[in-house]
């Protein structure tokens, strides 16, 4: 069937239907607003930046914010497991929601209006201000392609709005290689950084330089991590059965480099600069976890669980970007709510990342002076690494015990009680048990219902001396290189570990890398890492940057899922079967049945929480993966409509991702 392009809205249409600067701009402009009219005062031109900070991370909505982020992978789980993690329910659709390139084109036409006429000297304002705000749409643009980057891999590059002609249109959507989009990437933060200043607003609620440094570590590190571990793939350019190869415009495609293991190495090498720049900048200003949960008004605060807890973050250097909120503006989130029901849909720690915890004295569960015990949720914490002592509740713990006057807290939980695993609500249900305090204030008047105010970290300096600690040892394969060790003490310390703990070569050479099967990211190509050193600087990561959102994208760029195309992930929680824990509930029923409430503990005395009704359940076996979903299926519509004939799908000026079939309705091929 011929589809009609022009009723449809492509993904380069021009500015006509952009979103807005302004209200009167969030439909068609009339036909007197130009170029001319908008976009020449620096008020005008800050509300087009203002504008797309709404594509960053926050606290939005009625869960548990950028804290539920992490959720549907290997460290938290929601109440419902994801089908992706299902064989054959994952399917090719007509259209795809994420396959979505508003952000792009908005951001493409207000710049390049904006550039006309700041070039053209038509803008009245201050032109260092000015110069910030266009920066932001720098990175902005920067930020929406990397969201894209991570789904779908190979795409167009766009830096224009494109008259809504057919042939123009067509033309311009052809994929390049997943390199050249990070490149592009890349070079967008570079230009953002040369508008920027770096002292231009101290509260660190607007972009800045450091904020474009740090990001651009994270971009190339991811994708000299794909490059690197997708090697020999179709995932990759040039790669065997690359599906970009079979359209003509990248039929001889030939790294910049001269091959992949150089176009890897430059990605690191760039990872490692930027993040130096900002790890250099911030490691002395670093918070400490003192390791003790403040349960009262007497008791000294802790900055470290304070630094994610709050109202407002500018005391705290080392948060680069954050977002507040303000009750009298009804700009409002429901996160210390979640912290006192059990993280709203859920959002429970899983055992796999539980256990992956250090203990106390920097050695894993297994080879610790320590005991772990795991049978009452204050032994899971005790003598263990301090982050996870201090973000996991325990039962009996104070959940509020400031503001306790306000009449408006009515959802507060002053004392935490035993995990609800039965009660499988949104609101109130416990997901494995395992419950996070990550964020929270111990604030009465953060308790009304939708009417919280808690801030949002964005970005954090933290992060960089991560990034540069595994990019440098992926360049070198030398823990002594460069910062490694240095970055890597510093993290230890601030994270609350004393004496030999501080030493990550304690760990390391504590590592069994065979009792490390539950953490995903111990995996590489469906082969547990044979590095030591690199799976300790995975677990250093994964433990640090506990419910902040990184997770899922560190399981792609490592391709750590392939592991279970043939053996089955089984989700647990805490150990509900034969520990006093049992004793919590006299209502149990774990039977497999419709009026089960547990899993049954023949399976396994940790509780799965996807594995409790066994009839109809594509879950009741584990998760499992397929090779494909490593990238998202593009949806046949675009085929269709970049197809010469808007019939033949082999037409199109587009290819599909790997393993992806162009039927619609249909699961991966492999």
């Amino acid at each position: 069937m011929k589809i009609d392009v022009k009723s449809i809205i492509l993904i380069l249409v021009s500015g006509l239907s952009i979103s807005s600067c302004d209200d009167f701009l969030d439909k068609e402009p009339p036909s007197y607003i130009t170029s001319e009219d908008y976009y020449t005062s620096e008020s005008e031109i800050q509300a087009c930046a203002n504008q797309f900070y709404t594509i960053l991370p926050s606290h939005s909505g009625w869960g548990y914010g950028t804290f539920g982020n992490d959720n549907n992978t290997d460290n938290q789980a929601d109440l419902y497991a994801d089908n992706k993690y299902a064989k054959g329910l994952w399917l090719v659709g007509q259209t795809n929601g994420n396959w979505s390139w508003n952000n792009i084109r908005n951001i493409n036409y207000q710049l390049n209006e904006i550039l006309n006429n700041y070039n053209a000297k038509k803008v009245q304002g201050s032109d260092a201000n000015i110069r910030q705000y266009i920066g932001e749409m720098y990175f902005f643009r920067a930020y929406a392609y990397f969201d894209m980057l991570q789904k779908f891999g190979d795409l167009p590059i766009v830096t224009q709005s494109f008259p809504d002609e057919e042939s123009i249109l067509v033309a311009a959507n052809k994929r390049r290689p997943c390199n050249e989009v990070a490149r592009f990437i890349i070079n967008n933060l570079d230009t953002a950084m040369t508008y920027m200043k770096g002292n231009f607003e101290t509260r660190h609620t607007r972009i800045s330089p450091d904020v474009a440094k740090l990001f651009k570590s994270r971009v190339a590190l991811y994708e000299g991590s794909w490059l690197t571990n997708f090697v020999g793939t179709p995932f990759v350019p040039d790669g065997p059965g690359w599906p970009g190869k079979n359209k003509d415009y990248n039929a001889d495609y030939k790294y910049p480099t001269g091959s992949i293991d150089a176009e890897a190495k430059y990605f690191f090498q760039i990872a490692v600069q930027s993040a130096e720049e900002v790890a250099e900048k911030y490691k002395g200003s670093l918070v400490t976890n003192t390791g003790q949960i403040p349960q009262s008004l007497n008791d000294p605060d802790n900055p470290y669980f304070s630094l994610f807890g709050n109202t407002n973050m500018s005391k705290y250097p080392e948060v680069l970007l954050w977002r507040e909120y303000s009750k009298s503006l009804g700009e409002v989130n429901n996160v210390e709510i979640a912290i006192q029901h059990g993280d709203i849909s859920g959002g429970g720690l899983t055992r796999g990342f539980v256990e992956s915890f250090l203990m106390k004295d920097g050695r894993p569960i297994y080879s610790s002076t320590y005991q772990y015990e795991d049978t009452t949720m204050a032994s899971v914490v005790k003598n263990r690494d301090p982050r996870l002592t201090i973000f996991l509740k325990v039962p009996g713990q104070v959940n509020v015990f400031k503001n306790m006057d306000a009449t408006y807290g009515d959802h507060a939980v002053p004392v935490e009680p035993v995990p609800l695993i039965t009660q499988r609500t949104s609101e109130k249900g416990y997901s494995t048990g395992y419950t996070i305090r990550k964020g929270g204030t111990f604030d009465k008047a953060l308790c009304a219902n939708g009417n919280g105010y808690t801030a949002s970290i964005t970005f954090r300096a933290t992060e960089a001396l991560l990034n540069y600690m595994e990019a440098e040892y992926m360049l070198t394969k030398d823990i002594n290189a460069g910062h490694i060790l240095e970055y890597w003490r510093i993290i230890r310390e601030r994270a609350g570990f004393t004496g030999d703990a501080v030493n990550p070569e304690v760990t390391i050479q504590a590592t069994d890398i065979n009792k490390e099967k539950l953490d995903w990211g111990a995996y590489t190509a469906g082969q547990l890492l044979a590095d030591k050193v690199l799976y300790n600087i995975r677990r250093e990561r994964r433990c640090e940057l506990m419910a902040e959102g990184l997770r899922w994208m560190d399981l792609e760029r490592w391709r750590s899922l392939d592991q279970m195309i043939d053996t089955p992930y089984h989700i647990e929680g805490f150990h509900l079967w034969n520990t006093p824990m049992e004793k919590w509930y006299n209502n149990l029923v774990a039977d497999g049945s419709s009026s089960s409430n547990a899993s049954e503990e023949s399976r396994s005395e940790y509780f799965r929480p996807y594995e409790i009704v066994l009839s109809n359940n594509p879950f009741s076996n584990g998760y499992t993966w397929a090779m494909a979903q490593y990238l998202q299926p593009l949806p046949i519509k675009e085929f269709l409509l970049t197809a010469s004939d808007h019939v033949s799908l082999d037409k199109s000026s587009l290819y599909q991702n790997p393993y992806w079939p162009t039927v619609p309705d249909e699961p991966a091929e492999k």
